[in-house]
């Protein structure tokens, strides 16, 4: 079963300093998920500040913003995994292995809708 894992980042003001969560730490838990097998997809997105927002109302007028996204939250989303394991358990266990896990990040796990066409 898919899952994608999305990977959201502490703001920087409030990121904590935990040990597992260095460059070389991502660099070693992604080499890992493509080591086991279980990788589909998954990239690093890029910084917030280069984001562009669309809305289309009801009458179908398009509205861009490249000044945001403003969030309620204060979590960006920083990238995701797509893996494929047997169950949710084994996805909630590479989500808590990952280090956006940690530092103050969290990671959402949630199965890929997988449609017939």
């Amino acid at each position: 079963m898919k899952y994608m894992l999305l990977i959201n980042s502490a703001p920087a003001d409030l990121a904590e300093d935990v040990p597992g969560t260095s460059f070389e730490d991502w660099q070693v838990y992604d080499k890992t998920v493509k080591n086991s097998g279980i990788f589909v997809a998954g990239h690093s997105l890029a910084d917030l500040t280069t984001a562009t927002t669309v809305r289309v109302d009801r009458d179908g007028q398009r509205t861009i913003a490249t000044d945001g996204p403003f969030a309620e939250t204060r979590e960006v989303l920083g990238g995701y995994y797509v893996i494929d394991v047997p169950d949710l358990d084994a996805a909630l266990d590479w989500a808590a292995r990952c280090p956006g896990s940690r530092g103050g990040g969290s990671v959402v796990v949630r199965p890929v809708a997988e449609f017939e066409v």
